[in-house]
């Protein structure tokens, strides 16, 4: 009875063993199914085709956003530089435009629609006298009609350049220069007002001087030449940018009482483009040869210049013709200096002292060298300002 009970016990207790071994197999391997559950299986499979694609799509992207945002920046660039110069135009002027204190608008147009007195004429205009009602007596070139086309835009162009042309050159101020005082635009030309010199242009003294009503001694002539080339200097040297006269002749140098130069017409030639620059005399090899003109241009007809003051005459003097050196001033010049008698170019009604003598042979040596054939070979402005000032004091 005893050992069946203790049996019992026995089979019991293995029973009991199993069983709790065979939970415990089952909690582990419950477990182990949830843990590999919780893992998450990506939805398709990760396969170098498509990595490769995915990079391409970022490359591409990038590049695109790249080309989207300079094409902006360049379109954004133009429309701000285009409004820039449309603000910055210069706006078309209508009447007259004043630059003196002294001269109003309207007496001004009411002197330009009296009747004038003519001064003088050249190939692009003509130079009349009138006064203002204040009494204040002006000059006033007066251009021929420009040739702009029939385009009203072509026309709006020129005139609108020209406009900025003429605004420049009345912001220049030198002792030696003509002082643009207003400019009046009408509707197929220019006027510009200068102050009115009652002793006339260089021309008109040389003229006087041939004809035995006018004595200029050497030391006029002398300052005369070098107010001339200080005007050029500062065209030439204080103007930014370089200022070119393209038209320097006697005519265009105005004399005041005291016989001191300025220059007219500077810096026309933008604005009048038929200057009688290859016929006048007194224009460089080059202007007509290649149409080439730079500042030494200026400095070939500034010795044309100094050699009409120190001979008395015209380069169109018919008695170059006669002459075997080659029938104008510059080759004369140069002939006689070779030949060591340039003293017989002098105008001989300004030899005097041997000092002055000596000053103005010098001065031959000046001007045969500003008319040297080429321009490499003529001195600047710069140059010539102290070799002039040097022969005198001044």
């Amino acid at each position: 009875m005893g050992k069946r009970r203790y049996r019992t016990q026995i089979s019991n207790s293995k029973d009991t063993s199993s069983l709790l071994f065979l939970s415990i197999l089952c909690l582990y391997h419950t477990s182990v199914q949830c843990q590999e559950s919780r893992k998450v299986t990506p939805p398709f499979p990760s396969t170098p085709t498509h990595s490769k694609n995915g990079l391409e799509r970022i490359l591409v992207s990038i590049f695109l956003g790249v080309l989207t945002g300079l094409t902006g920046a360049v379109v954004f660039a133009f429309v701000v530089r285009f409004l820039v110069r449309y603000l910055k135009r210069t706006p078309i002027l209508k009447g007259p435009v004043i630059f003196s204190p002294k001269i109003t608008p309207k007496s001004l147009q009411s002197a330009l629609e009296n009747e004038n007195q003519l001064l003088g004429s050249s190939s692009n205009g003509k130079y009349y006298r009138t006064v203002l009602d204040n009494g204040l007596t002006i000059a006033v070139k007066r251009f021929e009609p420009f040739e702009i086309g029939s385009p009203e835009r072509q026309s709006k162009s020129v005139k609108r350049r020209i406009q900025q042309e003429l605004e420049v050159l009345a912001s220049l101020r030198h002792r030696n220069l003509m002082s643009l005082r207003a400019y009046v635009r009408e509707p197929d030309r220019f006027s510009l007002v200068y102050d009115c010199v009652p002793t006339g242009s260089l021309e008109d003294a040389m003229n006087r001087v041939r004809e035995n009503e006018l004595q200029l001694g050497w030391e006029v002539r002398l300052r005369i030449a070098v107010g001339v080339i200080k005007g050029l200097r500062y065209l030439h040297y204080d103007c930014s940018p370089q200022i070119l006269h393209y038209n320097l002749k006697p005519r265009n140098v105005i004399l005041d009482a005291e016989f001191e130069p300025r220059l007219a017409d500077f810096g026309l030639a933008k604005l009048t483009p038929n200057l009688d620059r290859a016929t006048s005399g007194y224009s460089a090899p080059e202007c007509f040869q290649n149409c080439r003109y730079t500042d030494k241009s200026d400095v070939f007809s500034f010795g044309m210049i100094l050699g009409v003051l120190l001979t008395g005459r015209d380069p169109t003097d018919p008695f170059f013709g006669e002459t075997a050196s080659g029938g104008s001033l510059g080759p004369w010049l140069r002939h006689l200096q070779q030949a060591g008698e340039a003293r017989e170019a002098l105008d001989k009604s300004i030899l005097g002292e041997e000092v002055e003598e000596d000053e103005m042979l010098m001065a031959v040596r000046i001007a045969v060298v500003c008319l040297s054939d080429m321009p490499a070979d003529r001195p600047s402005s710069d140059e010539l300002v102290p070799m002039l000032s040097q022969l005198h004091s001044f």
